[in-house]
């Protein structure tokens, strides 16, 4: 039941009983039954009505919560959409910060391979220039990315000297010779002993640090004198305490009393690298 359909109806009762009236017919029962049924079509379109407005206001409430939900997804849909754009753009960058990594990478590899290469080329020259020693008092090695020539000091010196005999004098010119010319070589001149200390009153030293120091100062002399730029030469003595053998036996005691020269090719343009990262 809706309000257009109460409007007649009550309308006809209405009219019903004016004509009822008129005609002077009318029973107070019959009145009284109008009364109450005007009275419930009044209730129940009241009640009507406040149904209407009640789904009115619900309407209105669903509207305004739908309403907030969509603002509230497109809020969502904004924030995904810019943190999917951050994302692309941080991916981007890390992309180009892995390029550049790996081209460093690579051009670090370049170097280092060209390094390598320098150090076997190296070694085949110093090897090649020194062929005529005995291997028992010579030897030419690479280790640790560096070429390593090893004397003894049966070679180079009388026990307890730091002169040079002739044959090691030779042998340090061969060197100097096959080396001059390359100022992409470090040259590291390293005095060794063994671990008997120097006889007392030996002039002008105090101990074995004295003797491995000057011996390195002597061949370091030889070589600058024999052509080697005194920039690229470092003499330097490690008196008894870098031994290759254990120091027990005559054998191995002459083992450490050797004289190493350490050749190494300059990293200057890797350094670079390594310093801009």
């Amino acid at each position: 039941m809706n309000r257009h359909f109460l409007r007649p109806t009550f309308a006809f009762a209405l009219s019903a009983s004016l004509l009822a009236l008129g005609t002077g017919c009318v029973s107070q029962k019959q009145y009284t039954a109008l009364q109450t049924q005007y009275d419930e079509l009044t209730k129940s379109r009241e009640q009507l009505q406040a149904q209407k407005t009640a789904l009115e206001q619900e309407k209105a409430r669903s509207e305004d919560a739908l309403r907030s939900n969509l603002l509230n997804k497109n809020q969502q849909v904004n924030q995904l959409n810019d943190n999917l754009s951050g994302a692309q753009q941080a991916n981007s960058q890390l992309s180009a910060d892995l390029r550049s990594k790996e081209q460093r990478i690579a051009e670090m590899q370049r170097i280092l391979d060209q390094k390598d290469a320098a150090v076997r080329a190296l070694r085949q020259k110093v090897g090649d220039a020194l062929l005529g020693f005995n291997a028992n008092d010579l030897t030419v090695n690479v280790k640790n990315g560096k070429v390593y020539v090893s004397l003894s000091e049966q070679l180079l010196f009388k026990s307890g000297s730091t002169k040079v005999d002739p044959k090691g004098q030779e042998a340090l010119k061969k060197l100097a010779t096959a080396l001059t010319g390359n100022q992409d070589v470090n040259v590291l001149v390293e005095g060794h002993t063994d671990n008997v200390p120097i006889t007392k009153g030996t002039l002008g030293m105090k101990d074995n640090w004295d003797l491995s120091v000057l011996r390195a100062t002597e061949i370091t002399r030889i070589l600058t004198e024999s052509g080697l730029s005194p920039a690229q030469v470092t003499p330097s003595g490690r008196s008894q305490y870098v031994p290759v053998a254990a120091n027990t036996t005559p054998a191995e005691k002459a083992l450490n009393r050797r004289t190493e020269i350490i050749l190494t090719p300059k990293l200057d343009e890797l350094f670079r690298i390594l310093e801009a990262n």
